[in-house]
């Protein structure tokens, strides 16, 4: 399959994101070429309410698809320690609040562990990325990615939980790593190469 594959989002650092993600996954020739919805402010917006991940990207992308007509990626992912329940889970994104940054949503999950120690620690990163073309679903797609959160931040790389979350075999949080090794290993790399493959 081959074309174009619009991602269901306005942001200029998701589509880098994931550009770098097909030259990585398919360095000879990615199968399609990726961008942003460009009028995705003129649709009406998704509720991104569902309890699951794959609940939240598939209908993303099948919402959208619908109404552009055309292809579209949507994604969902976030962090999960089953210590807290799953939480952030879904609401990773609104963990501390809805304009909250990523220290206010690191420091609020660091506090909420902050009398859990050894496996009570474990945390996985999940992705799901859907696929979808005027209103049919084509590949539904998850990859995780198992560390633990540290107690406190290191590194100045990545975004989000990334300065929190450590691999233990590398001794190095998800913000320590440079964006080739992030990508080579992260839960989000190992979902687009996946996908290539599907596509």
């Amino acid at each position: 399959m081959t074309g174009n594959l619009f991602i269901a989002s306005s942001n200029e650092g998701k589509l880098a994101e994931f550009i770098a993600l097909a030259r990585s996954a398919t360095p000879e020739a990615p199968p399609f070429e990726l961008a942003l919805l460009s009028n995705l402010s003129t649709f009406p917006a998704f509720d991104e309410s569902a309890p699951t991940f794959a609940e939240n990207a598939a209908g993303k992308a099948l919402h959208y698809s619908r109404l552009a007509q055309c292809r579209i990626l949507a994604d969902d992912s976030g962090l999960v320690v089953p210590a807290l329940g799953g939480a952030p889970g879904v609401k990773s994104a609104r963990y501390a609040g809805a304009n909250a940054t990523s220290a206010q949503r690191n420091e609020k999950l660091l506090d909420a562990m902050r009398n859990l120690t050894g496996e009570e620690r474990r945390a996985y990163f999940v992705c799901v990325l859907a696929v979808a073309e005027k209103g049919q679903p084509i590949a539904i797609i998850s990859a995780r990615v198992d560390g633990e959160i540290t107690t406190t931040s290191s590194g100045a790389a990545g975004f989000g939980y990334d300065p929190i979350f450590y691999i233990s075999e590398l001794d190095k949080t998800f913000a320590e790593l440079s964006a080739t090794e992030k990508n080579q290993l992260s839960h989000r790399g190992q979902a687009f190469r996946r996908l290539a493959q599907v596509l």
